[in-house]
């Protein structure tokens, strides 16, 4: 039977596959190229001699294919890596957006494995399999992960391309996954305040009938509760304070600082990839910003990562990113639509797109300091595998805006200076912010990266990681953001915080005896000060500052009698 000729490129050379019968249409073993991409590049007068060697001396010390580190530097576009790349592997380049690929043959590979090699099944040729990708050099594996009786025909698409496809194939399914990634004994999507709420009503009742006959008696509990939780708050408080100023800062390891002359930084041999994910919403002129603010960090631009995460319906900031152009190394990835529409949800969906051996996450409006991708990839280096996560410090940029901003500024000076450093080194959680967070992209998907359902999904990251055995360090880096400056921003911001510590206690505390030896006793009871502790401080705080008052109130209208 013959196979009619497919056409896989608009222009150029059309692949035609030969009339064979279905049993010759073996794609032969891979061989070695005859000629290096940096060459074909060089002859074409596309780089000159002088850029490919200093590629290659680059490529000498990096795990990337020496295109990406051209392309990330703005040399060769992705059309000519994609000719370039066709011309060394002997392949016909493949426009998937004008011949997208069949959606029945997305079965044939899983979403995660072919997000993972950048490969997809385009077209079936009698037996063999045409697949598109970007990525070559991957051939061994793509061929094993489709079996060994499966022949398979490999064409080059270029990665934006390729990015577009493998969503439109697979997106649906990923967006569902990251839904749920988090295992359902560690989640809150089972969540249902209403199945609750006749059993709050009924406790209220029962509190107001005790209250109304015995009145004197319930104040003083309340009194006492309010007292107790403040105690416990502050006692922490200064337990930390106690312990940043008592420890030092954690110096790197005595055989790094054997190596080095005094005052250098160990070597990295070789740097990893970086991811940073920026979900964006509602964003009107921050794209342009946020590229000139992320361009100024010091790490090689072929290193960095950035994933631009948008919602699907969210025109706003899709029409500012369009007016924006992006470097090669930052890209936009849109989310299809789903419930919950949260945060924690984009990054998961993101995570699949990530590149990076190290993850980091950012705010729209984030301003890091130019050194601290740096930093972050120094002290990963420095540190044993079960480190984890590195947060660092968060600052504000219009401090001096009003006196709300001035708050906001003295508050997270306090948190990130002396608190947090101190409950690190107490050996309890440290309740991530939501920002300048940088984790191990291995320990990240080994506890299933964010709770889809949890409204602070950073803190109760930090938890789940120490039940698995990580660590999380606080690092001498700065982060610079916008600090709310209105009463109502802030009451809305605080009432999520409070509502996501308590679905964290309530998700956590399923299974008391569980949690109790993942964590050990300190940190266990430590997990009840930080996280119940501050949601019962907050609802205490009125009430412990009427009763406060009421004596002296009592006091003062005696003495005018």
């Amino acid at each position: 039977m013959d196979i009619p000729a497919i056409s896989l490129s608009r222009s150029g050379p059309l692949l035609r596959l030969v009339s064979e019968t279905p049993a010759q249409m073996v794609a032969p073993p891979a061989r070695r190229p005859p000629q290096s991409l940096a060459e074909i590049l060089a002859d074409q007068g596309i780089i000159s001699q002088d850029m490919r060697l200093k590629a290659v001396a680059l490529q000498r010390h990096q795990d990337l294919p020496i295109g990406e580190i051209l392309m990330a530097h703005g040399k060769i576009t992705e059309e000519q890596l994609r000719d370039g790349l066709c011309q060394q592997y002997g392949a016909e380049p493949l426009d998937l957006l004008i011949r997208p690929a069949m959606p029945s043959l997305a079965r044939l590979l899983p979403a995660k494995t072919a997000i993972a090699l950048n490969v997809l099944p385009w077209r079936r040729a009698g037996q063999a399999l045409i697949v598109a990708t970007s990525r070559p050099d991957h051939d061994a594996a793509i061929r094993a992960a489709f079996g060994p009786d499966q022949p398979l025909i490999i064409a080059l698409a270029s990665q934006s391309d390729m990015q577009a496809a493998l969503i439109r194939t697979y997106g649906d399914e990923l967006a569902r996954l990251a839904e749920a990634r988090v295992p359902q004994s560690s989640s809150c999507r089972n969540w249902n305040v209403r199945r609750r709420a006749p059993v709050l009503l009924l406790s209220v009742l029962i509190l107001g009938g005790v209250a109304w006959a015995a009145p004197v008696m319930v104040a003083a509990l309340f009194y006492g509760i309010a007292l107790l939780f403040f105690i416990s708050n502050t006692g922490l408080k200064l337990a930390a304070l106690a312990a940043t100023l008592r420890q030092p800062v954690a110096a790197p390891p005595s055989n790094m600082l054997r190596l080095q002359p005094p005052g250098q930084p160990p070597p990295l041999h070789r740097q990893p990839v970086v991811s940073l994910l920026v979900p964006l919403l509602r964003e009107k002129d921050i794209a342009c910003q946020l590229v000139k603010r992320l361009s100024r960090l010091e790490y090689p631009r072929e290193l960095l990562d950035v994933i631009l995460i948008l919602e699907a319906d969210d025109t706003t900031t899709r029409r500012a990113l369009a007016d924006t152009e992006l470097p090669s190394w930052m890209r936009a990835i849109t989310i299809p639509h789903g419930h919950p529409r949260t945060k924690p949800r984009a990054l998961n969906y993101a995570l699949n797109f990530a590149r990076g051996s190290l993850i980091g996450i950012y705010d729209a409006e984030d301003r890091p300091q130019p050194d601290q991708i740096r930093t972050i990839v120094r002290r990963f280096a420095e540190s044993p595998p079960k480190v984890a996560c590195l947060q660092g410090r968060l600052d504000y940029y219009n401090a001096t805006h009003n006196w709300i901003s001035r708050c906001f500024t003295i508050e997270y000076a306090s948190w990130f200076r002396l608190m947090l450093p101190g409950v690190q080194r107490l050996g309890l959680f440290v309740p991530l912010g939501g920002t300048t967070v940088f984790l191990r992209r291995t320990a990240l998907e080994a506890v299933g990266a964010w709770d889809a359902h949890n409204v602070t999904e950073d803190a109760e990251l930090g938890l789940r990681l120490m039940r698995h055995g990580y660590q999380t360090e606080i690092v001498r880096t700065t982060t610079f953001e916008e600090a709310n400056s209105a009463i109502l921003p802030w009451i809305r911001q605080r009432a999520r915080w409070l509502k996501g510590y308590g679905m964290t206690w309530v998700t956590h505390m399923r299974n008391p005896v569980t949690l109790w030896r993942a964590l050990g006793p300190r940190a266990f009871w430590g997990f009840q000060l930080q996280i119940l502790g501050t949601v019962m401080g907050f609802l205490t705080a009125p009430c412990y500052g009427a009763f406060r008052w009421c004596p002296l109130a009592c006091r003062t209208r005696w003495t005018r009698c």
